[in-house]
């Protein structure tokens, strides 16, 4: 059977995307959308490859399989679904670390399977030993206030993340997806339950959010960070207190542990 007309009704809807947002993004028409959804007409095979890449589908999941059944999501979830990542390589046949900054954000939402797209970006060599060149690293740049302390323009230092079902619960990671960009939060792991990601910011001024399976494109895991962004004094003073506050509790904890039981007096 052919799922195609109603997947790509169920993706757009899963991923909150109006009629006219979709056609803009594959280039066509908004009429033609709506005529692919109600199956009055079949997408180009390259209007098809577009839907693919931008949803993270394959093509024979596209048009065979029922989407909305979940086949798709736990398929990608637990890493049975091969995800292309496209990589840098030096001169020695080392692998390079790409520098994704906030002005092409937007385009990696595109470009991010498309090894010329990749190659166009900033890349170098990290000579930390902390990072194993058996693993692949890049680096994100993050805008806004939604994870202070760690400042807007500070730039993450990821490893990628092949199966999404062994995520950590409250660990920090770079989530992309088809219709939130690129984001830096905390995870909560709602795959097996919900198909989902529950997002928390460390700013209390921002709602935790969940998105869903079908629109995460890549995830990567948070390693540090780095900011030209300097404290000033008070600030470095809250960070003190918070500092000498949160060894005490660890020591405090420690006594609690080692310190002999007391019984009565006589």
């Amino acid at each position: 059977m052919n799922y195609l007309n109603q997947n790509i009704r169920y993706l757009r809807k899963e991923n909150r995307l109006t009629q006219e947002e979709m056609a803009a993004t594959l280039d066509v028409k908004r009429s033609m959308i709506g005529s692919y959804e109600e199956g009055r007409a079949v997408p180009k095979i390259a209007v098809i490859q577009k839907i693919s890449a931008f949803f993270n589908v394959s093509i024979d999941e596209l048009v065979n399989h029922d989407l909305s059944e979940g086949y798709a999501s736990t398929k990608r979830a637990k890493g049975t679904q091969l995800r292309v990542l496209s990589t840098v390589v030096g001169q020695e046949n080392n692998e390079l670390v790409t520098l994704i900054p906030v002005k092409a954000s937007a385009g990696y939402l595109y470009g991010y399977s498309d090894p010329e797209y990749i190659e166009s970006m900033p890349r170098f060599s990290m000579p930390f030993p902390e990072l194993s060149r058996e693993r692949t690293y890049r680096v994100f740049q993050i805008k806004g206030e939604s994870m202070l302390p760690v400042p807007s323009g500070a730039y993450i230092f990821c490893e990628y993340v092949q199966d999404w079902t062994g995520l950590k619960d409250g660990k920090t990671y770079i989530v992309i997806t088809s219709g939130e960009g690129i984001v830096y939060k905390r995870v909560f792991n709602q795959i097996d339950e919900k198909r989902s990601l529950l997002l928390k910011s460390d700013n209390p001024d921002y709602e935790p959010y969940e998105v869903p399976v079908e629109s995460v494109l890549e995830v990567w895991r948070a390693l540090g960070y780095l900011s030209f962004d300097l404290p000033d004094a008070a600030m470095a003073n809250v960070q003190s207190l918070s500092n000498m506050i949160l060894g005490m509790r660890e020591e405090i904890a420690k006594l609690r542990k080692t310190s002999p039981l007391t019984s009565g007096g006589s």
